[in-house]
This record gives structure tokens, C-alpha cells and sequence, in this order.
């Protein structure tokens, strides 16, 4: 297994070491880790001197799918090059200097798969808050179920013990959309709750129920974490299911996940919802593509084509955001963690791409690279 160790950086950069250190100081491990072989092609649990996370309070098993999507190589000679910073730049140089793995689908073709560092397929790598899109995922399965009667539905039809938090008058819609009023500063506020429910020392409806409203719920943009966390309580009290259980009966199974993964919790019994799957780069492209699909993983229903549209298309507080996926324009959506680890989805050229790393080197240019490798793929078709 190989082992990350953070340098010092200036103080802008406390956010993405106090997250690293919460998870370093509940696992034992940072960013990735790589798997035995088996462990991307098969439901088996990988043994505990090589994934501690299976034996250590936090991190919730996703079991592989019993019928996996299947996903071909067929490599492709990609001549990708964009303009960053008035440069002229090209895609193995944009790898080389901020990546550790990559991925690009067209339909089920593997077009290109790269890794760097001693990472490989079956690597697993930390989401960050790429898991608020599968949180997404799990409130429309929960909607199409009918165990959540509506997303205008207020949190505390499923929460009362919220009733007196910030939290109290706010929709289901506003969670989603990154617009509860609740009051949090992502960048500051985060690292206490991180840290703390990483750790197991409080709960994601403690620290829910401790926060106050600083505005009008639907009034603006806001990102928040908390808003992900209660969304994900709210699934697990609408369905009686821990949040990991749902999202494998309803995503992980249904989407066709070749590997075992790992979500994590407060220790609580609560599933974060805002951060911290791990998982493959081709499992992330999997879920990128069920949602290319409208919805639909070789040939099964997992969501509802209407929701994938309402997911991403803008929520109407934001242009570029919602209903937690981001929203690219014309050119697509995707998810978005910490360090700029994205699942990426070109509705224009119908192509998936998953960049994982380490820190949030080329953060500035990952989108244009990520529109140019799906406008080559087009391309060369």
C-alpha cells in the first residue's frame, strides 16, 4: 500500500489539510489506497490488512452489483489541446501535473484509462463531495418510491426533532438547490464538523440541530454541507433504511457497480451524505453514465428521467448549480470534491470523464480540459 504524506502548506490551504487530517486520524489513510485485483470485479470484501476501513468504526460497506455494467477497453488515440491562462496546453501534460486517475466513456467503450503514483483500476479514491450527487441520487429514488411524498415537502415533515434549528422552515427543494439560509461558511465552518463527525465525537444531527438561519430559504446560492448531511437523514427516515443500505438497494445494486466501496458515517449510524465515498474511477464513470442515460444502467431503471433533468438543469437560485449537480452550460454537468475531483458528463458530446488527485493542482483549467477531451472523443468517432 503506499502511503501519502502532506507537505506544509500556507495557510489557504488549512481547509484541504484539517479534511485530510480528519480521515487520516479516523482510517489511517488519505486520499486512495489500491485494492487487491478482486476487488473491481467482484462483490468480495477485501481483507483488513489491506483496507483497514472494514474493520474500523466510520466507513459502511457498498457491495458490488450482481449484474456489473459492463464496460469495454477500446483505447483511442486522443489528440486533446485547450488554451489555460493564454497557454496552449495538452491533455497528458494537464495528467501528469494534477491527476491520479482518469477515465473517458464512450457509451461502453473505455476510450482512455490512466493512472499515476502506483494507483491502478482498482484503486479506491476518496469522492469528497462528489457524494452529494449520489445524495441527489437517493432523494429521487426515495421520490420515485414514494417514501418522500415531495421535495417541497419541509424537513421537519421527516425531521421534527429540527423544528427549532435553522433548519425548521426549510423545503426538501432548498436543500437540494444549496439555498436553506442556513447559517455556514463552507470554508471555515466545515472543519469542526468534519473533524467531529469523522472522529465520532458528535452526529450529523447534532451539529444540524445546532445551526441558526442567517436568511430567507430559496433567496440565494449558498453551498453547505449540513444542507447534504440532513438530506441525507431525511432518506434514512423516509425509507427506514441506514443511508448506505438505500443507496445500495437503489443505486449502487441498480447501476451495475463492479466493485465494493466504502461510504462513510458519524459512528452515529448516520451516513454522512456530503463527503467520503470510495470507490473506483470506473465505478464513479459508472454512475456518470447511468446519468447520461436518463436515468438508465444496461437496459434497467434506476431513476426516473425526470429527475435526472431537474437534477441538472438550474435550480433557479444558481446558473451554474442544481439540484446538487453542477451545471456546465450547454456542455453538461457534473460532480465536483474537494481538490476538483470530478464526474463529469458532456450531454453535448454524450461522454463521461472521471478525474481523481491528490490536491487542487490545475483546478482552473480542469473544465476546459474535460470539454476538450469530450469534444475529441466526438471527434474521433
Amino acid at each position: 500500500m503506499r502511503r501519502r504524506t502532506l507537505p506544509l502548506f500556507p495557510a489557504a490551504a488549512l481547509p484541504l489539510l484539517a479534511t485530510a487530517l480528519s480521515l487520516v486520524l479516523a482510517a489511517g489513510l488519505t486520499f486512495g489506497f489500491t485494492a487487491p485485483a478482486a476487488a473491481s470485479t467482484t462483490a468480495a470484501r477485501p481483507s483488513a490488512d489491506v483496507w483497514p476501513y472494514s474493520v474500523l468504526p466510520g466507513f459502511d460497506p457498498l457491495r458490488a452489483s450482481v449484474r456489473p455494467m459492463d464496460l469495454v477497453s477500446a483505447p483511442r488515440d486522443l489528440d486533446v489541446t485547450y488554451t489555460a491562462d493564454g497557454r496552449t496546453r495538452t491533455l497528458q501534460e494537464y495528467l501528469d501535473r494534477t491527476a491520479q486517475g482518469f477515465i473517458v466513456l464512450d457509451g461502453n467503450e473505455i476510450v482512455k484509462e490512466w493512472y499515476a503514483a502506483g494507483y491502478t483500476r482498482g484503486s479506491l479514491f476518496q469522492s469528497w463531495s462528489m457524494a452529494k450527487s449520489f445524495t441527489a441520487g437517493a432523494v429521487g429514488a426515495a421520490l420515485a418510491d414514494g417514501a418522500i411524498r415531495s421535495i417541497d415537502d419541509k424537513v421537519t415533515r421527516y425531521l421534527p426533532e429540527l423544528a427549532s434549528s435553522g433548519y425548521g422552515d426549510v423545503s426538501l427543494r432548498d436543500l437540494l438547490r444549496m439555498s436553506s439560509g442556513v447559517r455556514w461558511n463552507e470554508n471555515i465552518d466545515d472543519i469542526p464538523m468534519h473533524v467531529g463527525v469523522s472522529m465520532g465525537w458528535t452526529s450529523t444531527p447534532q451539529v444540524a440541530g445546532t445551526l441558526r438561519r442567517a436568511w430567507e430559504p430559496g433567496g440565494r446560492f449558498e453551498y453547505s454541507s449540513p444542507n447534504s448531511a440532513v438530506l441525507a437523514l431525511a432518506v434514512q427516515r423516509a425509507t427506514g433504511m441506514p443511508l448506505h443500505r438505500y443507496v445500495q438497494k437503489r443505486l449502487w445494486g441498480p447501476s451495475g457497480m463492479a466493485g465494493t466501496a466504502y461510504v462513510g458515517n458519524d459512528s452515529h449510524g448516520n451516513g454522512l451524505g456530503y463527503c467520503c465515498i470510495y470507490a473506483t474511477v470506473r465505478d464513479f464513470a459508472r454512475y456518470g453514465k447511468m446519468m447520461l442515460d436518463g436515468g438508465v444502467a444496461a437496459g434497467r431503471r434506476v431513476l426516473p428521467a425526470s429527475w435526472v433533468a431537474a437534477s441538472t438543469s438550474p435550480s433557479g437560485v444558481s446558473p451554474r448549480y442544481g439540484l446538487h449537480w453542477w451545471v456546465d452550460g450547454d456542455e453538461g454537468y457534473y460532480a465536483s470534491g474537494l481538490g476538483d475531483q470530478k464526474i463529469y458528463v458532456s450531454t453535448r458530446h454524450r461522454v463521461v470523464i472521471v478525474r481523481t488527485t491528490f490536491l487542487n493542482a490545475g483546478s482552473g483549467e480542469t473544465l476546459a480540459a474535460l470539454r476538450a477531451v469530450a469534444a475529441e472523443v466526438a471527434r474521433t468517432r
